[in-house]
């Protein structure tokens, strides 16, 4: 058996992140994942402008800046009838290839000292008078981990494996994500959303020339045709005449389609499930925000401090518990509200097209509903 002080389950942006802050900080760490590492997932690819003060927080800007990602200052948003807003962002945003990130988040992580098992399943996990008692297997190897804490990094669409009850609540099977890497694209330092009957698609540079291109559709406005991640884009470039012709030229890159259901939107927000959660388990943000990838790393940024408080003896269970789970609130109420009230809005054409008619008379309400998705700068 393997004793260690806490163990991460999920080795995505918000598990890889905290476990090498808590590495930093001195305590043995176990960063777990059943997928195996890097792999291509559905993401906008887009570190916002917040992102910065929290990658520098927390030792990661030299990591991220050794990707070099495309500088991004602006948002275009593409209606299917051609009318086009432009809004400048509150600063400089980043695109940057998911595969390439999370592989050097795991270098971060390993360099700091944290113990990282990929393409292995946890079987079983059961707490105990010292914490919780870990099985995992590995092939055919089967290990038993003895950790002071856990804490769940598992996605969106996973359940908790521990005994007992939990939030409960339907999920709304309604959309789902598709994503895939192009070259032939030619972008300028903007990131580019089309509109079109049964969803949208953003596209944007993340460097080498290479763009990534993501779509949230409505499966049920998806149902015929072409079920291949290629063949559903292809359906909303025909969807959208601008995007048709951006994507004339466009050459796949092997290997880079995927594709994920259900994308809930409807989940509120969960902060603690007998242990804390981190990144998409915590919420899913709309698309729309371009902000998923912040929130791994503020929700990780959150997590980090109090963990180490609870180790180092500081403070009680209840106590981390009630502090994060007040902080989440906080920090992610109102990017949320606003971010499903803009996915509302652009989900009924009349209503998109209302707004950015508004938005060119009066520029400040696009630059306003920009702001108000976003999180506010912190720097802890």
């Amino acid at each position: 058996m393997h004793h260690l002080d806490t163990a991460v389950i999920g080795a995505g942006i918000a598990g890889s992140t905290l476990a090498r802050a808590l590495a930093v900080r001195g305590w043995e760490t176990l960063l777990i994942d059943r997928k195996k590492f890097p792999r291509h997932k559905v993401c906008g690819e887009f570190l916002s402008p917040e992102s910065q003060s929290m990658l520098k927080s927390l030792g990661l800007s030299e990591y991220v800046e050794s990707l070099q990602p495309s500088v991004i200052s602006r948002i275009r948003l593409i209606l299917s009838n051609g009318k086009v807003l432009e809004i400048p962002l509150p600063g400089i945003a980043l695109g940057v290839s998911r595969y390439l990130l999370d592989s050097t988040l795991h270098s971060a992580a390993l360099s700091s000292g944290v113990h990282i098992q990929t393409s292995t399943t946890v079987t079983s996990v059961s707490p105990n008078n010292k914490g919780y008692l870990i099985e995992t297997k590995q092939g055919d190897e089967h290990r038993t981990y003895q950790v002071r804490a856990l804490i769940a990094a598992w996605g969106a669409n996973c359940r908790t494996m521990l005994p007992g009850p939990h939030p409960k609540g339907s999920i709304n099977n309604s959309y789902m994500g598709v994503k895939s890497h192009f070259r032939g694209v030619g972008m300028e330092p903007v990131i580019e959303l089309y509109f079109f009957e049964g969803g949208y698609l953003g596209i944007s540079s993340i460097g080498g020339g290479v763009v990534n291109v993501s779509a949230l559709l409505k499966r049920k406005a998806f149902q015929n045709g072409d079920k291949t991640v290629l063949g559903l884009l292809y359906e909303c470039s025909r969807r959208n005449p601008i995007l048709h012709q951006k994507l004339a030229d466009a050459i796949p890159v092997p290997e880079t389609q995927t594709a994920v259901a259900p994308v809930d939107l409807t989940r509120k927000p969960v902060a603690w499930d007998r242990i804390p959660l981190v990144g998409d388990a915590v919420l899913t943000i709309p698309p729309l925000c371009g902000d998923g990838m912040s929130m791994a790393l503020r929700s990780a940024q959150l997590c980090a401090p109090l963990a180490d408080s609870y180790l180092a003896g500081d403070i009680t269970w209840a106590k981390w518990q009630r502090d994060y789970s007040r902080s989440i609130l906080r920090e992610f109420r109102g990017p949320l509200q606003w971010g499903r009230l803009l996915q509302r809005l652009f989900d009924v054409p009349l209503l998109s097209q209302l707004l950015v008619g508004a938005a060119h008379y009066t520029p400040g309400i696009a630059y306003g509903l920009v702001q108000a998705t976003r999180l506010k700068e912190n720097n802890e």
